[in-house]
């Protein structure tokens, strides 16, 4: 615990963040000609929760912008799929295992808190395991809702593999951050100085995932953790490769990621899955970016077991900028319900219920102007 204290304390002192802050003002100003504008996105909440709280934008020089991009796994979920999961539960008295940050989220109708209310069995657990045991312990015919990026598949797909119990099924809403990214710097409309990568995904897929940023986009790509001196490090790192004009990954969350990831994991993910076209929430359908059960592990798939399909589905209402703010076309504040009707104790969107949703850290943290970090030496 001491050493984590210290650790901690070194990643949030005052004085090393602001030296870095200095040396970013520093060397913008030798490109602000050329860049009158940088935009540096990341692709993580946690990096958003850390850049909001401790108000580090508010350090940086104007023209450089840190934007939040598809990195929250609850917000992109479907409507569909919870309403999928719902129908199951009510029409065959089933268990619905979910996360909390699930637990809130709007459906088309309603939110699996709302079917709850309405006398739905769902239970809120912590991990997959929690759900094996509470399987087995119950024997109840149950459904184990999967939504989560790379960061959480393996834990699943390695349990799934040494067998979980028979009345245990699993309906996977999975979708993969390394080609969403692709996606989006595809797309005109999103223009980009710079990526910060997410730590706790690059943990399993490996730095080497991102090399295609650098490769076929010729922009800079930096694996950072998730502690303020991370970040503007990041940022730091991203503006130097400007100067220079030779983008490169460069992996500052050597702590944790190795350049090829876990192994163990990935081969896991892999045994179990094949992955196939899936649906964002708001932004349609996005080539292979889901997880969907390979034929050997079919008897655990909800989707065909229970075989339940609702006729139409709606992910946003209208006005609702979810969907802008989840690509980082736009900012929470952009959204005229943001603060007014949609609130962390009233969301409307998706992005309002997750701790890892935009709108919600905003909702939070983001009137904080000043950097809160340790300033003890």
């Amino acid at each position: 615990m001491k050493e984590l204290t210290r650790l901690l304390s070194a990643y949030r002192h005052a004085d090393r963040v602001l030296s870095v802050v200095r040396k970013i003002r520093e060397v913008y100003s030798r490109i602000r000609s050329d860049y009158s504008e940088v935009r540096i996105m990341h692709v993580c909440g946690t990096h958003e929760h850390t850049i909001t709280y401790y108000g580090i934008r508010s350090l940086l020089p104007d023209g450089i912008d840190l934007i939040a991009g598809p990195g929250c796994p609850v917000c992109i979920v479907p409507a569909r799929d919870i309403d999928e999961v719902i129908e199951a539960g009510f029409k065959y008295n089933i268990r619905i295992y979910t996360y909390g940050d699930m637990y809130r989220v709007p459906g088309s109708k309603m939110s699996l808190a709302r079917a709850r209310a309405e006398g739905l069995d769902v239970k809120v657990v912590y991990s997959f395991l929690d759900a094996v045991r509470d399987a087995k312990r119950t024997g109840k015919e149950s459904l184990f809702f999967g939504v989560g990026f790379e960061t959480t598949q393996p834990t699943v797909a390695s349990r799934i593999v040494y067998g979980i119990p028979e009345n245990l099924k699993v309906y996977s809403s999975y979708r993969l951050t390394v080609p969403v990214m692709r996606y989006v710097l595809r797309r005109p409309d999103i223009p980009l100085n710079g990526v910060i990568a997410p730590g706790h995904v690059s943990t399993i897929v490996g730095a080497s995932a991102w090399s295609f940023i650098a490769e076929e986009f010729n922009l800079p790509v930096i694996i950072a953790g998730f502690e303020p001196l991370d970040v503007v490090l990041a940022v730091l790192t991203i503006l130097k490769q400007l100067v220079m004009g030779k983008p490169t990954v460069v992996n500052l969350y050597s702590r944790t990621v190795t350049w090829r990831g876990n192994r163990v994991a990935q081969d896991y993910v892999r045994r179990v899955f094949d992955i196939t076209d899936g649906y964002w929430r708001g932004l349609g359908l996005i080539p292979e970016t889901a997880l969907e059960f390979k034929d050997e592990y079919e008897h655990v798939n909800a989707r065909k077991y229970f075989r339940v399909k609702v006729s139409s589905s709606r992910d946003t209402i209208p006005g609702c900028k979810c969907p802008d703010i989840i690509l980082g076309k736009a900012k929470p504040i952009d959204c005229p319900y943001f603060m007014k009707s949609c609130t962390p104790q009233h969301p409307l969107g998706a992005c309002m219920v997750s701790q890892e949703g935009t709108c919600s850290i905003w909702a939070r943290f983001g009137c904080r102007l000043r950097l809160k970090i340790n300033v003890d030496s």
